[in-house]
C-alpha cells in the first residue's frame, strides 16, 4: 500500500506524543486545568452502564456469563469524539488493571490510548498515548490551532476509572452533534478478535478502522473468549436499537453450539427488530481455503433463514485475513495486517447493507 503525505490546510501534519506514569513536573501540574472527557464518550450501547467506560448495563450483570460482565469493564471500541481549536493538549487516564499488556499484545494496544484527528482527506492518526502505570499522561500536538475533529480511542483489553484533557488557556473543548441519519450505531458481538486482539494499538482494531472508513459510529462488544451467543446475551443485546448488528462469534463456538444457538439467537434478536440487518461472519482461519466445520454450519444456518429473512446477510472467511499467513500473530488473534484485511472484507458489505457508495 502507498503511503502519502497527509495534511492540514496544506501544511505538513506533524505529531508527537510523550506518555509516562506522571510525567509532568509538580510545578507544571499546580498550573494545569483539567477536565473530564467522560461526557464526550463515544460507543456505548447503553447509558447506565456502571461507568462511562464500561460497555454493559449495570442490568446486565445478573444475566450476562461471568466472563462477559468481567471483559465489559474493558474500554474496548470507545472513544472520546470532541472538537477543539487547541493545537496541542494533554491526556491523562486512570487504568483500572496493572496488567499493561499481554505475551502476544503491545501495551499500546491493550492500555494506550490512541488519537485521530479530521483533515479533508479524511480520519489522519496523530500518536498513541503509552501507558507506563496506573495513572498515564500523554501529550499531543500538530493539530491545526482551529476547530479540528478528534477521536481518542481508549484500551483495548483494559479499564479505564478516569479520562481527563488539559487544553491551554484559551482554547476550547466542544462536543460533536450527532447526524440525524447516523444516530443508530453498527453494533459487534463477537470475540477476542471483535474486541481488538491483537492490534498494536486502539484505532487499528477493526471495528475501529470501519468505524472511521464508514464514518459511522460503532459499538463493540466483543469479549475475549466469551463471544458464544448464549441466550442471555440475546436478550441483552436486543435491548439496542443497532442499524446493523454484526455477529461474529464462530471462535468461541463449538460446531454443536453453532447448531443450537444462532438460529435461537437470531430469533430472540426478531422479536424486537425484525426488520435490522444482521451479518454472519464466518470464522476467519488462517489461509481460509477451505470452510471450517463451524463456517460450513453458519452458511448452512444462512441457507436455510435467508430465504425467508432478506436482512439476513453472510461474510465468508476468504479475505478476513488472506493466505499469506502473514495476517496473525498466533495462527488466530490478528496483527496490524490482519485488522486492516477484516476491514477491507467487511467494509464493502456494510457499505452495501447502509445503501452508501463503494
Amino acid at each position: 500500500m502507498r503511503l502519502k503525505a497527509l495534511t492540514f490546510s496544506g501544511l505538513l501534519l506533524a505529531f508527537a506524543a510523550t506518555s509516562a506514569a506522571g510525567d509532568a513536573t509538580p510545578e507544571a501540574k499546580d498550573h494545569e486545568k483539567w477536565q473530564s472527557l467522560a461526557e464526550h464518550i463515544e460507543g456505548r450501547g447503553w447509558q447506565n452502564t456502571p461507568s462511562p467506560f464500561a460497555r454493559l448495563p449495570v442490568t446486565a450483570q445478573a444475566t450476562a456469563p461471568k466472563s462477559v460482565w468481567s471483559l465489559s469493564g474493558n474500554s474496548a471500541g470507545l472513544c472520546a469524539h470532541f472538537v477543539t481549536d487547541a493545537a496541542s493538549f494533554k491526556v491523562r487516564w486512570t487504568l483500572t488493571s496493572a496488567n499493561l499488556a499481554m505475551p502476544h499484545m503491545p501495551a499500546t494496544g491493550v492500555s494506550g490510548v490512541d488519537l485521530y484527528a479530521r483533515d479533508a482527506g479524511g480520519w489522519t492518526w496523530i500518536a498513541n498515548g503509552r501507558p507506563g502505570g496506573a495513572t498515564n499522561t500523554a501529550s499531543f500536538g500538530g493539530l491545526p490551532g482551529k476547530p479540528c475533529e478528534c477521536l481518542l480511542y481508549l484500551p483495548l483489553y483494559n479499564g479505564v476509572s478516569a479520562l481527563e484533557i488539559s487544553l491551554p488557556p484559551g482554547t476550547t473543548l466542544q462536543p460533536v452533534p450527532v447526524k440525524a441519519d447516523r444516530a443508530k450505531p453498527i453494533v459487534f458481538y463477537g470475540t477476542s478478535i471483535t474486541q481488538g486482539g491483537c492490534a498494536s494499538r486502539p484505532g487499528l482494531a477493526y471495528t475501529s478502522l470501519i468505524g472511521r472508513r464508514l464514518d459511522w459510529p460503532v459499538v463493540n462488544l466483543g469479549f475475549s473468549g466469551s463471544g458464544k451467543m448464549e441466550p442471555e446475551m440475546a436478550q441483552i443485546i436486543a435491548e439496542l436499537d443497532a442499524r446493523i448488528l454484526v455477529l461474529d462469534c464462530l471462535w468461541n463456538m463449538s460446531p454443536e453450539q453453532v447448531d443450537e444457538r444462532v438460529e435461537p439467537f437470531i430469533q430472540a434478536v426478531r422479536k424486537k427488530h425484525p426488520d435490522t440487518p444482521i451479518l454472519l461472519v464466518e470464522d476467519s482461519t488462517v489461509r481460509a481455503r477451505t470452510p471450517t466445520t463451524k463456517g460450513a454450519r453458519l452458511k448452512a444456518m444462512y441457507d436455510k433463514l435467508s430465504p425467508a429473512d432478506k436482512n439476513l446477510h453472510f461474510l465468508g472467511a476468504k479475505d478476513l485475513l488472506g493466505t499469506d499467513a502473514e495476517g496473525t500473530v498466533d495462527g488466530c488473534h490478528p496483527n496490524d495486517i490482519g485488522m486492516l484485511r477484516h476491514a477491507e472484507a467487511m467494509t464493502p458489505v456494510l457499505r452495501k447493507i447502509l445503501g452508501l457508495p463503494q
